[in-house]
């Protein structure tokens, strides 16, 4: 596996949960591969469970780790061709990307959403300059526009928690104070499609996501139907997609308070858990009795970050 983008780049998605099993089963079983290996971890955005998670992953199959963080510890970086690089833009990531794949044998880089210009961030335009000239295998910590391993974390926990064959799982937009990128809907509904799941997606009209990630997915607009029945729900507020209407992309265009996720909502499902990549704003997104109640499954959920990225690091392991 020379990079790590979308569901398809795993490959067989239920050897992958079995192989995510055995690795909890025992974290260390596979430390001989990273042996005198390096991996770098290069942020643009902040982060707690991904730069945790992907970090413990590394060190459990043997791996050393450099964390650069680009906006605290290095020079700023210009990714636009053809600028006068006249302001406080030191360096250009074209120059920086081959030196990074100097000091390192695997790349995983965090970069999210401009929420300006859909079709730069739709392009993934950074993260393609580190797969094109890094020299090193790439796999994403959340791009523009996906955000993988959570994805991959969300199906083992659903894997490990379902009581049906194969359950209904519903993504519900959910309100928020901020302009939020669509990437873990994204990467969720694609990796959902990829399951043996029912999946629905329900949200206010115009915030529809891109068809190439909704997929087969039903899409409700009423999110009381949505809910009916479901064995999960994960809630997520992402900003408009801009597919409607492309003026709308990036903006908040709903604050309906009705679409916050509360003891009510719940009672619609089949005794639903709930899901959340974290962090979570509460009683906004989820009230307080929801997301602490024994049905939450955000940390576990949260600490299954580890096991999806030992799967994805080991498979990148071994194609060195």
């Amino acid at each position: 596996m020379k990079s790590f983008i979308n569901v398809e780049d795993i490959g067989d998605l239920r050897q992958a949960l079995v192989e995510a099993q055995e690795i909890k089963n025992d974290r260390y079983k596979f430390q001989h591969l990273g042996k005198n290996k390096t991996l770098m971890m290069i942020f643009f955005n902040n982060s707690l469970r991904t730069r945790l998670s992907t970090q413990k992953a590394a060190m459990n199959l043997g791996m050393n780790v450099i964390v650069l963080d680009v906006n605290a510890g290095a020079w700023k970086l210009e990714t636009e061709r053809g600028v006068i690089m006249d302001g406080d833009k030191s360096e250009h990531l074209l120059e920086a990307i081959p030196v990074m794949g100097c000091y390192c044998d695997l790349i995983g880089v965090r970069s999210f959403a401009g929420l300006i210009d859909r079709e730069y961030d739709y392009a993934e335009t950074v993260l393609q300059q580190f797969i094109k000239y890094s020299g090193r295998p790439v796999f994403a910590m959340e791009t523009a526009t996906v955000h993988p391993l959570q994805a991959f974390a969300d199906l083992i926990t659903i894997e490990e928690h379902k009581v049906v064959e194969r359950p209904k799982v519903v993504l519900t937009w959910a309100p928020h104070c901020r302009a939020l990128p669509q990437a873990v809907p994204n990467s969720f509904a694609q990796w959902m499609n990829a399951a043996d799941v029912d999946l629905v997606i329900t949200h206010p009209e115009g915030y529809e996501l891109d068809p190439k990630f909704v997929g087969n997915a039903r899409v409700e607009y009423d999110q009381k139907k949505a809910f009916e029945g479901a064995d999960f729900i994960y809630a997520k507020n992402w900003s408009n997609p801009g597919v409607t209407n492309p003026a709308d992309y990036g903006k908040i265009t709903s604050k309906d308070m009705s679409w916050t996720v509360d003891t009510e909502h719940m009672s619609w499902t089949n005794n639903g858990k709930f899901l959340h990549c974290l962090p979570v704003r509460r009683n906004l997104i989820v009230t307080d009795d929801v997301i602490e109640s024994p049905n939450s499954l955000v940390i576990p959920e949260a600490a299954n970050r580890e096991i999806s990225c030992s799967v994805v690091i080991k498979r990148m392991l071994e194609a060195l």
